[in-house]
This record gives structure tokens, sequence and C-alpha cells, in this order.
């Protein structure tokens, strides 16, 4: 294994100790890992926290900021976040309008966060709301979870939902934005290779140079089927299919992002987008805003996944609204 870190029991504390020195726009509680804005948002406004394990940045803590989330708690890699970590970022972040909670379909994920709206509640008295993304059209059940995975979907919908929280939109009104958002997106990803765990210092799953996964999670976990390496116009239908397969996206725009695990440079997953942008087309899908790069990545996996989300003109508006964290940054 090779890394650039100290120890790998270290990597995290070391990393949001990194977070610190490179942003001064954000603040880092070490002892809760948990990162904030530094300045938080007006009183009276609903607050957004998400989080989850390590290893998958930007995710979360790179989209803490204006326009995007409060604050992110931050697990051991590939590990949930306790329940104590996300109890004190509501409590923190609230300002007097309730929190929603943002929650990637993962069983230890869904579990903490639930005890930890249960105890903001009852011991703060915090409104808290909860949206569990769930668009990986891969499985239908996983290793860790019971239906679909959250993924792309998860970086999405924190851009356009925290938009809504930032003109000022109630609970009530940001959580049912939330869940239109979740219900309107599908993802579908594949690996090259394995990833590689510090603690573990060796690949988490064994993948033949000649092979490779189709509709892996993004820690690693099987996908519907390993077939042989194949050509990149190959390899996007096999993602763009099964998401065209389980939802109509031809009857209004759509916002298209092409994400890299980690391990894949932005030439692959530029070349990979021009492949995927023909078979939309072709399909009859209208792409009215992409991303690509890497956003919610699996360590240094390489492959890439695809999210298509149905959009219309609010969700453009709110999409296309200001944002100032340190994985989006525009019209500010």
């Amino acid at each position: 294994m090779k890394k650039l870190i100290n120890a790998p029991e270290a990597v995290l504390a070391d990393a949001l100790a990194g977070v610190a020195a490179a942003h001064s726009d954000l603040r880092v509680d070490f002892a809760n890992r948990i990162i904030y804005r530094a300045t938080p948002k007006a009183d009276g406004k609903v607050a957004l926290i998400s989080g989850g394990g390590s290893g998958h940045e930007p995710l979360h803590g790179g989209f803490v900021g204006t326009g995007m989330l409060d604050a992110a708690c931050a697990g051991e890699v590939f590990t949930s976040p306790t329940p104590d970590q996300m109890q004190e970022a509501t409590k923190v972040v609230d300002r007097g309008a309730g929190v929603l909670h943002i929650v990637k379909n993962y069983t230890g994920d869904v579990m903490n966060f639930e005890m930890a709206g249960e105890l903001a509640a009852a011991e703060s008295g915090v409104e808290v709301a909860t949206i569990v993304t769930n668009d990986d059209v891969a499985v239908q059940d996983s290793t860790w979870t019971a239906g679909r995975r959250g993924v792309g979907v998860t970086v999405l919908l924190e851009k356009i939902v925290g938009a809504a929280a930032e003109e000022g939109r109630d609970l009530k009104a940001v959580l049912a934005l939330a869940e239109k958002v979740n219900g309107s997106g599908r993802s579908m990803g594949m690996a090259l290779t394995s990833c590689t765990v510090p603690a573990a210092g060796k690949p988490t799953f064994d993948l033949p140079d000649d092979m490779m996964e189709i509709g892996v999670g993004i820690h690693g976990e099987p996908g519907r089927h390993r077939v042989p390496l194949a050509g990149a116009h190959e390899i996007a239908a096999q993602l763009v299919e099964p998401i065209l397969a389980d939802l109509d996206f031809t009857s209004g725009p759509s916002i298209v992002m092409l994400n890299g695990m980690g391990g894949s440079p932005l030439i692959e997953l530029y070349l990979m987008y021009g492949e995927v942008a023909k078979l939309l087309e072709k399909a009859g899908v209208k792409v009215a805003r992409t991303l690509v790069g890497n956003y919610i990545t699996s360590l240094d996996m390489a492959g890439c996944s695809v999210t298509v989300l149905k959009a219309d003109d609010e969700i453009l508006k709110l999409w296309d609204a200001p944002v100032v964290t340190g994985g989006l940054r525009w019209g500010a």
C-alpha cells in the first residue's frame, strides 16, 4: 500500500486538520469530527446536515458552505458517524426553523441519523426532518442496505435543496423538494479496480485486470455482474441503459453527472461523458446541465458513475443559484 498518510489510524484526524488549514470559511470541531460553516446562516432559515463514512470526498465535507450544507459529520473510512456526532451537529446548526437530515440509504447511516434526530428533538427541541436518498438502480438490496443504495443523487439534492433553504423556505417545503428530487433521479456505477482502505492495507476485493464490475457500490459492494473489460462506448451503454429503463427522462430537461470514483483521470471522465451524452441524445433525453468530475468517490477506485435527474424550471433555477463550497462553486 502506497498512500499519502502518516499512519492508518490517523487518516481522518489528519485530513480534518488539512481541511481547517485550507478553508478559512469552515470551522472544524475536531472532538466531534464535524465540519461547519464558519459563519452560520441567518436565524429563521432551515439548516441542512449530512454525513457518512470518510473516503468519499468531496462528499460530504466538501459541500459545506453557502448554498449547500450547514454541517457534515465525518465517520471513519467507510464507517457511519455516530448518533452523538449527528445530534451535536443538529443542535449547533439549528437556526430556529428546523434541520433537514440528508441520509444515504446505508443501514448504519439510516439507523444513526434516526437516533440522532430523536435525541435532538427530545433534548434540544429541534424539529428534524429526514430524506433518505436511494437512487442506485444497480441492485435492490446490497451488502449494507435494505433497498437501493443512496449515491450520486445525494450530491445534486444537497445543491438544489441547499439553495431552497438559503432562500428561506420552511422545513415542510424543503423536505417536499428533497423528496421530489430524490424520486426524480437514478444512478449506476462501475469499477475498473478495487479501492484500498488504509486500515486494511490491501484491496477491498479482487478484480482481474481483464474484468470490470458493473453496478458496484461506493464502498466496493458487488454490483449486478462482473464482465470482461470493454471500450468506453460499451461501458457507457451498460450504465445508461438501466437508468433509462427505470425512469422516463424524455418529458423535460435533465441534469446529468458523470462522476469519478477517485482513481480515474479527468481526461477519461470527459471521454466517458461524451459517450454518455451520445446515448442520452439518441434516447431523446434533453440535457440542460452537466457536472463532470470527482464528487462522490471511493478512495482510489478507478471507475465512474452516471446520475440522471429529471428537472423543471424550479429545479434548474435552484441548481443555478450561487454556491460557495470546496467541492462546488459558482454564481458568487
